[in-house]
């Protein structure tokens, strides 16, 4: 039996083969749908277009977290196979206990292996969540599954041409810098040297933060989210000259805009009336949805998103706030007709 959705608004059909289930080449090259807010003007692009598209003395502001290879095959004590995803992204990188789920029906205490030596045990269980105590140190968890692991790449991208060398890739930013996120910043995957190349030559500043993505991005939206407000709690850094940069683009009047729903969380998540001294390091679990007023955000670049997402409610928020012409489900009907590719290897979108 179908789930109830929590967000039927935002539902739309996806015509077969539109989803993406390989980056464009350069990355670059993916189309960009902008999206002048005033005016209601669409204009479909190419998204290395997009210095000249940006506001004159526009602050983009960057994610650099870097996705780990989370996803990993251990082996139980009796020999049979678990595939195990790790939260990397609720994990301070220094505790010898980590969390994750399984594939497969685990009961505290299960010693799991990889290649015969013992990596960890299941601590304890909270609904289908596990805990894991490490048997090696963090840091060469991390190394494991570097060398061992598999992006988590979402499921909706079936039957994707990669080798899992090339996911390794192009599944990663390339400013990627900070390991901790279980799922990619989608909208900066299409960014390459040259396309900052031209942004520093347009004056386009670019700031950067850390926001490290948690599993939950893909997960539907649950009805005690709605009740309460709240979402998935996700760790960020936001360093102080990155927070300097954006208190004097509000000053004096220039546009902030992010670049994907995770750097527009963060952003929105601080008080720029604080005296910040050093670099900020908390969390967030903000569900942004429509009446929202946004404080920080002038703007967007995303991709575009499953149906009934959390992320859709976030871009039609900022699309409400600022008395757009059109909403979200507008602009993916212009998008489905004119054959832009969708979800996190798919085609781009700017909203000024």
């Amino acid at each position: 039996m179908k789930k109830t959705s929590a967000l039927p608004q935002y539902s739309y059909s996806l015509p077969e083969g539109f989803i993406a289930r390989e980056p464009a080449s350069p990355r670059d090259s993916a189309k960009l749908l902008s999206y002048d807010s005033k005016t209601g003007r669409i204009a479909d692009l190419v998204f290395r277009d997009l210095a000249e598209t940006l506001p004159s003395g526009a602050l983009l502001v960057i994610n650099e977290t870097r996705v780990v290879p989370a996803r990993v095959t251990l082996a139980k004590k009796t020999g049979g196979k678990v595939e195990i995803l790790f939260y990397v992204n609720s994990w301070d990188g220094k505790t010898a206990v980590i969390e994750g789920i399984s594939d497969r029906k685990l009961s505290v205490g299960d010693r799991l292996f990889l290649d015969g030596k013992e990596l960890c045990a299941v601590a304890s269980q909270s609904e289908n969540v596990f805990s894991f105590s490490l048997s090696i140190s963090p840091a060469k968890l991390l190394s494991t599954l570097e060398e061992k692991g598999a992006m988590p790449i979402p499921k909706y991208i079936k039957g994707s041409p990669l080798s899992e060398r090339d996911l390794k890739e192009r599944y990663q930013t390339t400013f990627a810098k900070n390991p901790g996120s279980v799922a990619a910043p989608t909208a900066s995957l299409h960014f390459t040297p040259e396309l900052f190349e031209r942004l520093a030559k347009r004056g386009i500043e670019v700031c950067r933060l850390t926001l490290h993505v948690g599993a939950g991005t893909f997960s539907p939206v649950t009805e005690r989210e709605m009740s309460s407000g709240r979402l998935h709690r996700e760790r960020f850094i936001v360093p102080r000259a990155t927070f300097d940069a954006i208190v004097r683009a509000k000053k004096e009047g220039r546009a902030v805009i992010p670049v994907g729903t995770t750097a527009l969380r963060a952003i929105e998540s601080i008080d720029l009336d604080q005296q910040a001294t050093e670099d900020i390091a908390s969390s967030t679990d903000i569900f942004i949805r429509k009446p929202y007023a946004f404080r920080v955000a002038d703007g967007l670049v995303t991709n575009f998103h499953v149906p009934e997402s959390s992320l859709m409610c976030l871009v039609d928020a900022l699309l409400e706030s600022k008395k757009a012409p059109h909403d979200i489900l507008d602009l993916y009907r212009h998008a489905i007709h004119e054959k832009y590719r969708f979800f996190s290897f798919g085609d781009g979108m700017l909203i000024t």
